[in-house]
């Protein structure tokens, strides 16, 4: 069984360097963690109350869109997986 499951493994890992590479959009996380960096400026300028706001949403919208795209992701892998 043990060897099955590294064959197999072994498989999945060389299906997925051989399959040309269509990457999530990330875009998303990005413009996430640039609203958070933004946040994190307005409080080093002295806008704390704004930038602790911003700060806080970025990083809810980052961990949402990070979700999503490591969803994506996995999707992708395990498409290409069992499409072969």
């Amino acid at each position: 069984m043990k060897t099955i499951l590294s064959v197999l493994t072994a498989l999945a890992m060389l299906g997925a360097a051989i399959a040309p590479a269509q990457a999530a959009d990330d875009t998303k996380v990005k413009a996430a963690t640039r609203q958070v960096d933004r946040g994190a400026q307005k409080i080093g300028d002295g806008k704390v109350g704004e930038g602790a706001a911003d700060m806080a949403k970025g990083i809810g919208k980052t961990v949402v869109e990070g979700a999503k795209f490591s969803g994506e992701n996995i999707k992708e892998f395990f498409s290409r997986l069992f499409s072969s």
